[in-house]
This record gives structure tokens, sequence and C-alpha cells, in this order.
């Protein structure tokens, strides 16, 4: 039987004027072959007989009423779950080869009879109408910085009319995260669209009182209200309603992990590396999209003469342990600082720490609670002069900046413990006044070595930095006073 292909090649052959013979031999077809389909008119698809007739007997017709009061009772029963029932109800009775025959009854019941489907209703969107926004998580993707696991987040926006995207870094769907990532997809996008819509995030939203209503954060409108632009959610559980975005991180995800699969493995130098490689997919994928974005551009808004940096801010006081407690985390800060009130502005990747207007330090921000960051040299002055405190130190394993710190204090406590404690405290407090990238690289020498890593032994490796002062000048210099005479003899001032 000829193909459907081969009979409208004879049926265009025929057009051009071709005889009945030169359009069979172009359409490889016997001339009473291509007479039959001539006078009949019709392809032969058209001509095969529907199927409807069973070649075997049904081995479902003992239960198939139980099988539709199931699937009636509960949709989403599966046809495979319902084999295994029917397996253990009348042992014996089914093989499991035909498990594929009552797949295709479900299927074909599921069609013809079953319940109505959820329908999704494409949308029309105007240019400069709107951003969605919202956060993936990469951990499937296996990102590596210098072979350490990188867990991280994507805040991801697009516009969506013309689909121009772009992606930040983060490590938590914060407020901050949030802010952070809005307003560089804005500075990038060149303008601002009248509305913003964001997944039903707790950096956003809030429910109020019994009745759940919810509203958004007072931080979040005065973001939103500093670009002009209105806020929008969906419902919660009805991710589809930011449909724009949640197709994007699929889409921008499979891209990122074939860019990986062609570049061959999955380890980036440093966190500088790894963002340049997403900018560049991030760019190619919106080359793609450059002339409606065009169109979208004029529709833009201007952005303001500055961002917002939102961030929120608390007043925090340094106890007696150099400490302070910043949402269920605790940070040390210089021992100078205990007793002193200070405004800590939290952003979304660090704190930013005030003694009065003065910008005192920075540190990095914990995600999560019950964490601590304690830095070293910010209680090794008093902790050298009480020595007994250091083994009973709540904070006592973040006092090894590296495993290769706890490895010399380990060697020092089986060789000398009567004085393990105070020769680690010495060489912790060495490479707090002079280079810790120093003190490693003594450390690794000695343990190399076989030697026991004392602070004398450290301190010969380690160089000592000596500021170097001017010369002095042997005389006093003479100064001329001569032209200051000059100058106000030429009446260069009245």
């Amino acid at each position: 039987m000829k193909t459907d292909r081969e009979v409208k090649l004879m049926h265009r052959e025929r057009g051009k004027g071709k005889s009945q013979e030169q359009a069979a031999a172009r359409s490889g077809m016997a001339v009473r072959t291509l007479r039959k389909y001539e006078r009949v008119g019709q392809l032969p698809s058209a001509l095969k007989p529907i199927h409807t007739w069973r070649t075997r007997p049904d081995p479902f017709v003992a239960d198939w009423s139980w099988v539709v009061e199931e699937l009636q009772r509960d949709s989403a029963l599966q046809a495979k779950t319902l084999f295994a029932v029917l397996q253990e109800r009348f042992p014996g009775r089914y093989e499991p080869g035909q498990m594929r025959t009552l797949q295709r009854r479900v299927a074909t019941w599921r069609c013809l009879e079953g319940p109505a489907v959820e329908v999704m209703f494409e949308q029309t969107h105007q240019p400069g109408e709107a951003i969605q926004s919202d956060f993936t998580r990469m951990k499937d993707l296996q990102v590596t910085l210098n072979g350490e696991a990188f867990a991280h987040l994507l805040f991801h926006a697009v516009l969506t009319y013309s689909n121009v995207e772009a992606v930040s870094i983060c490590f938590s769907e914060t407020f901050e995260a949030l802010a952070t990532g809005l307003e560089r997809a804005l500075s990038l996008f060149g303008g601002a669209p009248l509305g913003h819509r964001t997944d039903n995030l707790s950096a956003a939203i809030r429910d109020l009182g019994p009745n759940k209503k919810r509203e958004f954060t007072e931080a979040y409108q005065a973001l939103i209200g500093h670009y002009g632009m209105t806020g929008s959610t969906n419902h919660p559980g009805v991710s589809h309603q930011n449909g724009d975005v949640e197709s994007s991180h699929h889409q921008f995800k499979v891209a990122v992990d074939q860019a990986l699969r062609v570049r061959g493995h999955r380890d980036f130098r440093d966190r500088s590396a790894y963002e340049n490689f997403l900018a560049e997919i991030v760019r190619r994928r919106n080359a793609t999209r450059a002339t409606r974005f065009a169109a979208e551009q004029e529709h833009l808004r201007p952005l303001p003469a500055a961002p917002l940096l939102p961030a929120k801010e608390l007043l925090v006081k340094v106890n007696r342990f150099s400490l302070i407690r910043v949402q269920g985390n605790v940070y040390s800060v210089p021992s100078r600082l205990i007793g002193s009130v200070l405004r800590v502005r939290i952003r979304a990747e660090e704190l930013e720490v005030y003694r009065g207007p003065t910008l005192a330090m920075r540190l990095p921000r914990l995600i999560g609670r019950e964490r601590q960051r304690i830095d070293y040299r910010h209680v090794i002055g008093s902790l050298i002069r009480k020595p007994g405190a250091f083994m009973a130190y709540k904070y006592r394993e973040e006092m090894f900046p590296s495993l290769l710190f706890r490895r010399a204090f380990d060697r020092l406590q089986a060789e000398i413990p009567s004085s393990a404690v105070r020769e680690y405290l010495r060489i912790l407090h060495l490479a707090a006044s002079t280079s810790e990238a120093e003190v490693v690289l003594a450390l690794q020498e000695l343990m190399d070595r076989g030697e026991l890593p004392t602070i004398e032994a450290c301190r010969a490796r380690v160089p000592t930095f000596k500021p170097q002062l001017p010369p002095l000048l042997s005389s006093a210099p003479v100064v001329d006073l001569g032209v200051y005479d000059r100058l106000i003899a030429g009446g260069a001032h009245d």
C-alpha cells in the first residue's frame, strides 16, 4: 500500500501537466495504482479502515466495573496500583504482561469519561507591563568552587513581554535578597515596568489575623514604591500564576547544565568566575530576544537617580563576651566595642556594623539560626592572658581557622600537654598580629618535617614586618622668605 507522501507527490506531478506514466514513475508507483488513487480521490490513510474490533478477548471484562468505580472515587489512582490490587484479590487471574493492557484502557477511560482537567489560559502581555521574579535552588547542578560544594540559590527576574531575564546569586529567600536581586535586574533592564509579581514569599507577604488576610510588608511596599511599581502575588500553592518566571527557571537551569556539560566539569576557581559564567549564559539567551526587548524598553519608566538599597536596622549591645546577637545568630566583634550599642544594617550577604554614624566593620551574614561566626582576632588578646579559659570556651572550635591549626594543636597536646594551650594561643596571636598565611606556611613546613610546631619554631619562619620610616634630615632646610616680599611689592594683593 502506498503512503500519503507518495500519493501527494503523484498529484503534484499531475498538476504540473505530467502524463500518467511520467507522474507514476516520479512517485514510484504503477500506472494502474495511480489511476486507482485518481479515481477514489483520497489518500491511503483515509482509505484505511478504523480498527474498532478486538483481536482477542478482554481480560478485564469481569473486573472493569470495579476499576471504573475506583477511578470515579479517586481519579488520581494509577493503573499500575489498580493492577496490583487485582493481582492480590485474584491470584493467578492476571499475568504481569497484562498491566500494559489495563494502562491503555484506563487512559482511554480518562479521555472519554474521566474528570475534566484544569485548563491553562495563554496570556497576552503588553510591553512594559510587568516583571516577575522568584527564587530557584541550584543544588541539583552540583556546582563547586575550588573543589568545595557551592550551596546557593538564584534570584531570577523576567520581563513578561520580551522574556529578557536577569539572575543574581543568593543564599536564602529573604527580603534583602529579593530587594538586591530586583534592583540589579531593573538596573540591567535600564528601566522599571508598571508592576512586579512575586511568589507567595514571606519576605514580601504576611498573613494578618484569624482570617489570614494577606498584605504586603512595609519594606516591600517601600521597595516597589521607590520604582513606581505596583505589587501582586500568586495565591498560595498556585505557582503557575507566576508562569513566565517558573517556565524560565527550568529553561535556564537546563541551559546552565548543558553549558557545564560542554565545559567538561562543574568546578570554578571562585565565585567571580562562576558569576561570569552565568552572566554569559544570560547574555546569550537575552540576545535572542533583542527585538522584543527593544520594543519593551520604550515603555519602561526611567529609574530613580539612586537605588534604594533597603536594609533592616537593629540596635544591639556588645556583651561582655565581645559578642552580638543578630536574628538568632552570634557574631564576634573587636573587644574594644564591649559595652557599646551598635547599629546593624542587615544586607543580603553581609552585616554593616555602625558605631554612631561611623561604619565600624562589615561581617559576612550567616544564613539560618543558632549559628555563630567567631573571629579569633577579636578575642585572642584576652584569651592569651587567660589561657585557662580556652579548653572550656563555648566557641573553642572557632579558634581553629583551618584543619592545619587543629592538627598543630593536637600535636602539641600529645607531646607537651602541660603547655600545649599556651603554645597554641601564642601561635594564634602570631597569626593575628602578622600574617595568617605566613603562619600557615610555617606550620605546614614543621608538620611535613615532623618537627614540633612551637611558637619559637613558627616565629623563626615568619618574616617580621618593620615599617620603613623616612630618613631624618641632618639639618633644618633654609626657607627663602624673599619670595613673599617680592609678591607683596609687586602688588599681587591689595
